[in-house]
This record gives structure tokens, sequence and C-alpha cells, in this order.
């Protein structure tokens, strides 16, 4: 095996893969839209409205910076419940090969459609929803040249 890890998926994985995905597209434009314009209206009328109106402005503030990501995690735990507790990943020449407490299978190359390079983690994809996160913690000082040889794989 060029590469092998040990690893578990954990909520707080999904969660930041979730952040990530989320905040790099519109969607995440307009929260940090309407954020900001929530706590533009909050500074310029706080002083002149009453207590319900205080408490609703602060809860649009709270909207997507406190609520959004709370419930996303909880969905992470969620999902989190129907993966193997612990993955052996390896990879080599031949391709990727997984093997849990209950099962294996083995991935071709040709059969990977992409890989993803991520602050806190390298993301790879068999298909358009599924895949695989490993994150810096499992990677550790390796994460540059595995990233490096996975793409080498994947353009061959």
């Amino acid at each position: 095996m060029k590469y092998k890890f040990n690893y578990k998926t954990t909520a707080f994985d999904i969660w930041q893969l979730s952040m990530y995905s989320m905040y790099s597209s519109i969607v995440g434009v307009c929260n940090i839209i309407f954020t900001a314009m929530m706590v533009s209206l909050t500074v310029k009328f706080w002083g002149h409205v009453n207590n319900l109106l205080r408490i609703l402005l602060i809860i649009g503030i709270c909207l997507f910076t406190v609520i959004q990501p709370l419930v996303v995690y909880f969905r992470a735990k969620r999902q989190i419940a129907r993966i193997s507790d612990v993955m052996e990943i390896g990879f080599d020449d031949d391709g990727i090969h997984i093997k849990t407490e209950k099962q294996s299978s083995d991935l071709a190359w040709n059969t990977v459609i992409g890989i993803s390079k991520k602050p806190g983690m390298i993301l790879i994809f068999s298909t358009n929803k599924h895949g695989f996160i490993l994150n810096n913690r499992v990677l550790g000082k390796q994460k540059e040249d595995f990233y490096s040889y996975v793409i080498s794989k994947i353009q061959k």
C-alpha cells in the first residue's frame, strides 16, 4: 500500500464539509448579506424599538450565524449514525481499498470522479454525492504528498 489510513468520519467532519459547501455557493452569499443587513438594522433601530422587535432583530442576526450551523451539525450527527465506525482505507496503484468491520470493497482509479482540497480536509468523490473525507488529523504531514499522488492517479 502506498498510503493507508484508519479513520472514523465524525459529525464535525460532515458539518465542516457542509459549511464549506454552503458558504462557497450563492446561498452563502445570501446568508452573509442577510446577516450584514440584520446587524445594520439592529444598530440603527435598537434605541427606537420595543423589546419584541429587539428579540426579532437578535433572532435575525442569529439565524445564519448560530441557528443554521447548529441545525447542520445535528443533521450531521444523524447522518453519522448510518456510517460504519472505523474504516481502513488504502491507496495504491490499483485503486482505493476500503475495509470495514463488516465488508470490504475496491475502487479502481478510473471510477473516481474527482478530488477536492479544502483547508482542513481532502475529499475524494466516487460519485457526485458520495466520497471519502480525509481530514488533516488523519493525513498528518502526508497531506500534500497524498494529494499529489491522488491527482496523478485520477488524471491518467
